[in-house]
C-alpha cells in the first residue's frame, strides 16, 4: 500500500499576526480567520498529520509509521528516530510582524523540555515589496546588554533586518534571534519540535487584552550573541536538476525547476523524501500510480520507492529528505 504520492489534510492555525494567503493564494479550504500557519506534515502530539488521498486515507502519520516502520522512513531514520517523525513542514503567512524569537538547540531542548532543537529553513515563497526579516543582531553584544535591552524595550534598535523576495532561502540554526516581517509567504522546514522563545512581541497583545508571555531567562541561555550570522544561502537554479540549498545533520533541501519531465532514482536511498511545490503544478508518478501536487500541496514519497518522475509545463518544487 505505499505504492503512491501520500497527501495529508493540512492543519490550519490561527495567529494573532496571520492573514489570508493560504486560503487567497495557496487554496486551503477555510472559514478562519488570520490563519497564520499551515502545519503540511506534522507528529507534533495533539497536532499528527492524516492521510487525504489514497489507500491509506483517515490514516495518521503516526498509524503509518507504528505499521511501516523503514518502510516509510528507512532503516537508519527508524533505528534513530522510531515511531517519531523527524520533520514538520509548513506553510506560513506573516500579515504581521511575528515575535522576535529563538530556538534552542538539541542539547538545550532535551535538557529542559525532552524534545528536539529546532534547526529550521525558510524558503520564501511570495514578499510584498519593502517586506524583511530579522536575522541575529546589527552587532556584538553581551548577554548583560541584551537584557538592558529588553528592560528598556529597544531590542528592535540591535536587530539585523533583511529585504526578501521570491525564491530567496535561509537556514535558521538554533540560537539564531529571528522573525518573519509583515507581508512575507514562505515554505519552513524543521525539526519535530514546537519549542520557541519569545523575546520581544512589538508591545502586541493577545486577542484577550494581555501582553504576550515574554521567555527572557530561557532565552538568553540559547541565543548566539555573535553578530555575524551568514543565514542566506544563494543556490543555483539549473531546470530539471538537484539544485542542493541546505545540507544539515537534520534535513537535506534540492530545490528543482521542472519543465518538461524529469526522473528520480532513489534506488539505495534509505529515506523517505517529501516534495513541497513552491510555483506552479506538477504530476508525480510512481510506478503505475499518480498524484498531482498543486501548488502551496506537500506530498510524501516512502522509502521503498525506487524511480519517481515528475512532470510539469513550468513547476517548482523543493525535495527533502533526512
Amino acid at each position: 500500500m505505499l505504492n503512491y504520492p501520500i497527501k495529508f489534510y493540512p492543519i490550519l492555525k490561527e495567529k494573532i499576526w496571520g492573514g489570508t494567503k493560504l486560503v487567497t493564494k495557496l487554496n486551503k479550504k477555510s472559514t478562519l480567520k488570520n490563519i497564520g500557519e499551515s502545519w503540511e506534515l506534522s507528529d507534533v502530539e495533539d497536532n499528527i498529520s492524516i492521510v487525504s488521498n489514497g489507500e491509506l486515507t483517515g490514516k495518521t502519520l503516526r498509524e503509518l509509521l507504528k505499521t511501516y516502520k523503514a518502510d516509510l522512513i528507512g532503516e537508519n531514520n527508524y533505528a534513530h528516530f522510531g515511531n517519531n517523525f523527524p520533520l514538520l513542514i509548513k506553510f506560513i503567512d506573516a500579515k504581521e510582524d511575528l515575535s522576535v524569537q529563538v530556538h534552542p538547540n538539541d542539547e538545550l531542548a532535551t535538557k529542559l523540555h525532552n524534545s528536539f532543537g529546532k534547526t529550521e529553513m525558510w524558503y520564501i515563497m511570495q514578499a510584498d515589496q519593502g517586506s524583511k526579516l530579522v536575522i541575529g543582531f546589527n552587532k556584538e553584544i553581551s548577554p548583560e546588554q541584551y537584557l538592558n535591552y529588553v528592560a528598556e524595550k529597544k531590542i528592535p534598535s540591535i536587530l539585523n533586518y533583511e529585504r526578501v523576495k521570491a525564491g530567496d532561502a535561509f537556514f535558521i540554526e538554533p540560537g539564531t534571534v529571528h522573525t518573519i516581517g509583515a507581508g512575507i509567504l514562505l515554505a519552513e522546514i524543521q525539526q519535530t519540535s514546537d519549542i520557541t522563545y519569545r523575546i520581544y512581541d512589538w508591545d502586541r497583545v493577545d486577542y484577550h487584552g494581555n501582553p504576550r508571555v515574554l521567555h527572557t531567562d530561557l532565552a538568553v541561555e540559547a541565543i548566539n550573541f555573535n553578530h555575524k550570522i551568514e543565514a542566506k544561502h544563494n543556490y543555483s537554479t539549473f531546470i530539471n536538476s538537484l539544485n542542493p540549498i541546505v545540507k544539515c545533520p537534520y534535513f537535506i533541501t534540492n530545490f528543482i525547476h521542472i519543465v518538461g519531465e524529469k526522473e528520480l532514482d532513489y534506488t539505495g536511498n534509505d529515506t523517505f523524501v517529501i516534495f513541497m511545490c513552491v510555483q506552479g503544478k506538477a504530476t508525480i508518478l510512481m510506478g503505475e500510480n499518480s498524484e498531482i501536487i498543486n501548488y502551496g500541496e506537500t506530498v510524501l514519497i516512502p522509502a521503498t520507492a525506487e524511480k519517481v518522475v515528475i512532470a510539469s509545463k513550468n513547476c517548482k518544487l523543493l525535495e527533502i529528505t533526512v
